[in-house]
């Protein structure tokens, strides 16, 4: 397989071609269809197999930048970005993207003169707290909210007495000015404030961890700012496009971003995008975020492997931390292009019998 190999003079290492191009297609399907950049999978990924931390963070910038462009512009079509939103919310995400940059650099300096790699430890505790976190609190969401929503909401229609205001309810009732209405979609009034807040965070962890963000955005258009899902999906793609782009900038100039890793990973990635973002029309409802949430959690304990391997120096962990994370984003991707097959298949059944 040396054929494939790649020497990379930026980063200075030797990486094969074919695992650049998986990373890019699984990623390029999986980024399409949850309306994310893909990048908690990509930057965990090239770390895992041999990239340096701050690499990897640029490297993945440029990567999710190119992708985004092609998933953007199809959902665009499809009518499912909120321009206006999308715009807006780069008030907060582009000092936060800059933030995160800064703070990696920092902790870059800092560790080489303490003498081992303190960016990776941090940026990898810090990706396994998050991705686990988020995994469990959507699977909460799906199998415990949901069901108690759908409960109260019968409940309530029987009842003459005023529903009490959830926690995220009283985020959106904010009022401090300016107010914002998005109509594309169906946001009546929310402060500007609560945005900018919202999303400089999501724009730190952004230029922190090397992401769009969209693993945190996503669920934050969805819960916090009342995007529907569909919607959420697209103005999260055109948002990642719009950071990724900003982050590959920054990170060039401080000489982190490894170009040819990111253009064969951007082949796999545009064969990719196309089958996830398709899949999006023929595959809906409240199970994309369940999937969403396993997805994540693979990722999450793929890092953990990888973490405890650089403190235990067993080689067996380090080979099961990369399977980890190849073969449940390749079943994921499986999964979602069988369901497309089956969903477009019977749509065509459907409207030919009814023809």
């Amino acid at each position: 397989m040396e054929i494939f190999e790649l020497y990379l003079p930026i980063a200075g290492i030797h990486f094969n071609a074919l695992l650049l191009l998986g990373i890019g297609f699984c990623v390029g399907v999986l980024g399409g269809f949850f309306g994310v950049g893909g990048a908690w999978i990509v930057t965990p990924a090239l770390n895992i197999f041999g990239f340096p931390m701050p690499y990897a963070i640029g490297t993945d910038f440029a990567h999710i930048f190119g992708k985004s462009i092609v998933s953007t512009n199809k959902h665009g079509k499809m009518g499912n970005v909120d321009w206006k939103l999308g715009l807006t919310t780069m008030a907060g995400t582009i000092p936060g993207v800059e933030c995160g940059a800064q703070l990696i650099m920092m902790l870059e300096k800092y560790g080489k003169h303490l003498g081992y790699d303190l960016v990776g430890i941090i940026v990898r505790w810090t990706y396994i707290v998050m991705l686990i976190l988020l995994a469990i609190w959507m699977m909460y969401d799906y199998f415990f909210i949901r069901k108690r929503k759908l409960t109260e909401k019968l409940r309530d229609s029987a009842s003459s007495k005023p529903r009490k205001k959830s926690f995220i309810m009283k985020i959106r009732d904010i009022k401090l000015r300016p107010m914002m209405h998005f109509n594309k979609s169906a946001i009546e009034s929310i402060s500007f404030w609560v945005i900018f807040l919202i999303f400089f965070l999501c724009g730190f962890i952004s230029g922190f961890l090397g992401v769009g963000g969209g693993f945190i955005r996503m669920p934050a258009l969805v819960y916090l700012i009342g995007c529907p899902t569909a919607l959420a999906v697209g103005t999260d793609l055109f948002v990642v496009m719009l950071d990724g782009g900003y982050g590959c900038l920054t990170y060039a100039f401080k000489g982190r971003v490894e170009i040819l890793a990111a253009l064969v990973m951007l082949i796999g990635a545009a064969i990719g995008a196309q089958i996830g973002v398709t899949a999006v029309r023929y595959i809906r409802g409240y199970g994309i975020r369940l999937l969403f949430a396993f997805m994540i959690l693979f990722a999450g304990l793929s890092i953990l492997l990888k973490q405890i391997y650089s403190m235990t120096n067993i080689k067996i962990l380090s080979d099961l931390s990369g399977i980890v994370i190849i073969t449940s984003a390749g079943i994921m991707c499986i999964l979602i292009m069988v369901k497309l097959f089956i969903n477009a298949y019977n749509e065509k059944k459907t409207q030919k019998a009814d023809s």
